[in-house]
């Protein structure tokens, strides 16, 4: 269990990264472009890097198009998802209903893969949960004056698939248990996606935006993708209902970072007291 708990922290880290580093591209590039930048980079560079990485890595045909199926919800679809409900809610809602991913996952784990959930592990993954959602509202009253029926189907739907990838790629990495080859399919398939999308937008694959845009949107990639490694190694090595807590951490990564790197986050007891609720609730799981 000590490699998934590490493997589920460093996912964490570079996820919480990433959200930083995407808000300095964010400053001269669409998220849509931003996305067709991101996805791409790490994809080639994973490319690059793969005779490497993957020699004498057997390849499991039959395990294929689980993992390319993967692909085309995550990170793509997952991405369209949350630009879609970032226009229509803000990012307040999105956020916090996104934090719900978590619960989503622990529950297919329980029911679809029979995981044991002890009651000492679901009270932890509920509290750090509410902390993580503590931690992403800023002002309350936005969940009030952004609340339209309709467009709560999006913000849940990005949190239903970010819950219902963690057991697939669980039943994947039982039939092939690579988290280098999951990872490399599932980012070739997303690349074709957000470009495709990209080339249906825009007329065109290649993004048009300045180079400060395109290199944060690079490292970016880089992150998330290092962050979705992370995750299939954490559930090659362990249960959903531990990964997936440790895991939903990274607003307190995205938290601290934003405090030293943006300069324009406070710390404030209601920070503070979901800081402390998402760290206690991690350790109500690991000690269950």
């Amino acid at each position: 269990m000590t490699a998934a708990i590490l493997f589920a922290f460093a996912s964490a880290g570079f996820l919480g990264a990433g959200v930083v580093t995407a808000q300095f591209g964010l400053r001269t590039v669409e998220p849509l472009s931003g996305a067709a930048i991101s996805v791409p980079s790490f994809t080639l560079l994973f490319l690059l890097v793969s005779p490497l990485l993957l020699a004498g890595e057997p390849v499991v045909w039959r395990a294929l198009p689980i993992f390319g199926a993967i692909g085309l919800v995550f990170p793509a679809m997952l991405t369209l998802l949350t630009f879609a409900s970032n226009s229509a809610l803000g990012p307040v809602v999105t956020s916090t209903l996104g934090n719900l991913a978590p619960l989503f996952a622990v529950a297919l784990a329980v029911v679809l893969l029979h995981e044991p959930l002890h009651l000492l592990q679901f009270a932890g993954l509920v509290i750090a949960v509410a902390g993580a959602v503590i931690i992403t509202v800023t002002r309350p009253r936005d969940l009030v004056s952004d609340w339209r029926s309709w467009a709560l189907l999006l913000p849940l739907a990005s949190a239903l698939l970010r819950g219902v990838v963690p057991p697939i790629v669980k039943l994947g990495l039982e039939i092939w248990p690579s988290p280098l080859w999951a990872c490399l399919i599932g980012y070739v398939v997303s690349s074709f996606v957000v470009l495709t999308v990209q080339r249906v937008r825009k007329g065109s694959f290649v993004v048009t935006a300045p180079w400060p845009g395109r290199f944060w949107f690079a490292i970016t990639g880089i992150c998330n993708g290092l962050s979705l490694l992370s995750l299939f190694a954490a559930l090659r090595n362990g249960p959903i209902t531990l990964v997936a807590p440790v895991a939903a951490i990274y607003p307190l990564v995205t938290l601290l970072l934003s405090a030293m790197v943006l300069h324009h986050v406070r710390i404030t007891p209601r920070i503070v007291a979901g800081a402390v609720l998402t760290v206690a609730g991690v350790a109500l799981v690991l000690i269950g």
